[in-house]
Formats: C-alpha cells, structure tokens, sequence
C-alpha cells in the first residue's frame, strides 16, 4: 500500500522489511519446488553432519581451532565440532621423531658429517667431531602445534646447544671411552629443561651418540693411545682372571695336603694304639705262660726274617742227636758257571 498523505489513517511501510520480503521471494523462486527442494535440503543436513563428526585415532590427539585458536583437546574415539565453524588438527603423539646432529642422512644412507654442528670443544681443551640423533615424542599437542613455528629445527639448535655445554665440562678421554652413557643423560635432562621452558609439548625419549672421534689431523694418535688403552685393560683382565684360576686351585690343593696329613696323623695314631694294646695283651698273655709265649714270639720274629727259607724246628734234646747236614750239591747247582778264559 502507497502512503497517501492526504490520508491520515495510512501507514507507510519499512524500507528494511521490503527489502527482506523481497529477498525471500527472489530465494523461494530460485530453490525448486516440491521433491527437489527436500532432496536438497537432505543433502545439506547430511554435509552438515559430515562437517560435525570426526574421528581421532588410537595414536593421535585431536586438537580443535575456533577461527584459528586453539579451544580444547580431545582424546582418542568419535568426536563433534561446530561445521565451518571449527577445524581439527590430529598430530600423532605416538610417534618417535628422530632429529639429527652433527651429520646428515641422504637418501642413499650414507652420513655426511656437518663440521659446523660436530665439532666441539672439550674441558681438557680438545676437539672432538660428536655426531648423535635426539629421538622425541609430542607430550601436549597444542604446545606442539602452537608455541613454536619450526619445532624441528628449535629441537636441533637446543640439543647441539646442550651437547656443547656438556662436552665443555667433560674430559676427552670420558667422551672417548666410558663416559658417553652419562653423556647421554646429562644431555637429555638439560635438552628437556630448555624445551620446557620454550613450552614445546615435546618429551624426549633419548639420546644416541652415533661417533664421537678427535679431528683427522689427529686421529691416528688419538687412535694408538685407545688401543694402547684397551691392551692395558685386556692385559689387567687377564692378570685378574689368572689370580682368580690359581688361587682357588692352590687353596684346594692346599687344603688337600693338609686332609691327607690329619689322614695319615690319624691312621699313624690308630696304628700305634692297635700295636700298644696288642702289646699289651701279648704282655698279659706272656706273664700267664712265659715259655710258651717266648716260642710264639721267637718262632714269628724267624718267619719274618727269614720268609723264604726252610725252617725245621726240634726239641732241644731232639736237636743234640741229629747229625749236622749241609747239602753241597744243592748249593754248587744254584751258583752260577763261570764265565769263558777265566782261570779257576
């Protein structure tokens, strides 16, 4: 309806609500009418649903943005966000990430050392090349994602950063032989102080040295006094197991000479405690019937002296009438002929 100015009764319509009649008109003649309009507006709910729902995996921690800010994490399992509205990221917090130092991976695999990350200085004012690998995992995702724009790179300026600060206190000859475990360790603590305080959402797993070698000038130096090293050490491990072969066997043959002389101590004193009480009875037996124990006696001492030869025993008045006999033949048949050209 017209306003009429001549018509007080009339009111004149909002520009703003014209407008709006007017758009929804032009809309409601642009969509199709009847099937297609609810086919279209089926398809519209199904994409809205697929823009809502997401999915965040076993290994992975789902982090949500609202216009670019960070709003909230989500844990592993099926999730829902405002459509185009709000956007996903899902890193993996499952996996190991390897940074190298020092050296540098091509496709072929061969390392090529990078002089200006290897070489370091030592406490005793030495130089060494250290190549090692920084191995971490993502600890809080938004940290990870958010607080620093190269996280790769920061990791390896502050490990190389850590590994100079500990060499610098260390001594070569522990970077070169028994201390690289603790190395290791000091570098990590130190390596995961300096990431903390970045707020990176990194944990590190570990740290590997890969080689730690003196400069080529002095390699082949460095390289006699290790081996000159390692021959003290064999020679030392050799000494000891040495002792420990000989001193067990001359503890048991000790204590083996000293069991066979309590044997024999022990066998003599039974001996003559047999011999003492056998002396003993014979005693007894001899002050009961002199005579008689006085032949025994003479008869066995004979027969232990003489073993061999024969012996006829007679009464004393047996022996006054038997004639002496010595049998010459007998005793020229067992001497022996003399030998050839001799004279008799």
């Amino acid at each position: 309806m017209v306003w009429d100015p001549k018509d007080p009764w009339s009111k004149r319509s909002d520009p703003l609500e014209d407008v709006l009649r007017q758009a929804q008109s032009q809309f409601r003649n642009f969509l199709p009418s009847g099937g297609f309009r609810n086919i279209l507006f089926a398809a519209l709910l199904i994409f809205l649903i697929w823009q809502s729902a997401f999915i965040v995996g076993p290994d992975e921690e789902g982090v949500v943005k609202r216009f670019g800010i960070p709003v909230r994490a989500l844990g592993p399992g099926p999730h829902l966000k405002i459509p185009l509205i709000e956007t996903v990221l899902q890193p993996k917090v499952a996996k190991l990430h390897r940074v190298e130092i020092g050296f540098r991976t091509d496709r072929q695999a061969r390392q090529q050392m990078v002089p200006q990350e290897a070489l370091m200085l030592t406490g005793d004012m030495n130089i060494l090349a250290i190549e090692f690998i920084v191995q971490y995992k993502i600890k809080e995702a938004a940290n990870y994602l958010f607080n620093v724009a190269d996280i790769h790179d920061t990791i390896g300026k502050a490990a190389e950063a850590s590994m100079r600060e500990v060499i610098g206190k260390s001594k070569i000859d522990e970077a070169l032989t028994t201390g690289k475990a603790q190395i290791q360790q000091d570098t990590q603590d130190l390596l995961q102080r300096i990431l903390d305080q970045y707020q990176t959402g990194v944990q590190i797993a570990a740290i590997q040295l890969q080689d730690v070698d003196p400069p080529e000038a002095v390699a082949a130096a460095f390289k006699d006094v290790t081996n000159a090293k390692e021959d003290r050490e064999k020679l030392i491990n050799q000494a000891i197991g040495y002792r420990n072969d000989i001193l067990p066997r001359a503890k048991g043959e000790a204590a083996q000479t000293v069991n066979q002389a309590k044997g024999y101590a022990q066998a003599r004193l039974n001996r003559a405690q047999g011999e003492a009480n056998r002396f003993l009875a014979t005693l007894k037996e001899y002050n009961q019937a002199k005579d008689t124990i006085s032949k025994r006696i003479y008869i066995e001492t004979m027969e232990e002296i003489l073993p061999k030869v024969e012996k006829i025993i007679l009464d004393g008045k047996a022996g006054e009438r038997v004639l002496p006999y010595l049998p010459l033949d007998r005793h020229s048949k067992k001497m022996p002929s003399a030998p050839e050209g001799a004279k008799p």
